[in-house]
């Protein structure tokens, strides 16, 4: 079965200004950010690049603890991007993530659990779209067992 997303953007003026960018489920502003020398209007790529990576990643790891029948009750993310610019040419180098999930699974599940925070990772349709392109890191991973 294939999936089919579509999205319009549109874009007036030149590198100070700003457009629009339209998919099924979002409607925002986009421009290029301030610390690039842009407007910053709206988002950019690179934070929309992040968004995508951050969002695929929790689903995944969402649905991997339901598809084993695991309690969930809260799963945060904290998620940055490094982009590098060397003479003018803009790299998105690497996405990290900072994971916390509560869940009132027993403490002796605490390495399976660390087992599906990075197999989220590796299965997560963005991040293999990434692949060896941008390195996609786990830095840190807390789990809070709930009573």
């Amino acid at each position: 079965m294939k999936h089919t997303f579509t999205g319009h953007a549109q874009f007036t003026g030149g590198y100070a200004a700003n457009g629009n960018l339209t998919t099924q489920n979002m409607d925002t502003k986009i421009s290029i950010p301030v610390s690039m020398g842009g407007p910053e209007v709206g988002t950019n790529p690179d934070e929309l690049l992040l968004g995508a990576a951050t969002t695929c990643f929790i689903i995944t790891l969402s649905v991997m603890f339901k598809r084993n029948n695991m309690s969930l009750e809260y799963l945060n993310v904290q998620s940055k991007a490094i982009v590098d610019v060397t003479d003018g040419v803009f790299t998105y180098e690497s996405i990290h993530y900072d994971v916390t999930v509560d869940t009132k699974e027993p403490i002796d599940k605490r390495n399976l659990i660390t087992r599906f925070v990075h197999k989220s990772e590796a299965n997560c349709m963005i991040t293999r779209a990434l692949a060896g392109n941008v390195d996609v890191v786990i830095d840190h991973i807390t789990i809070n067992h709930i009573k």
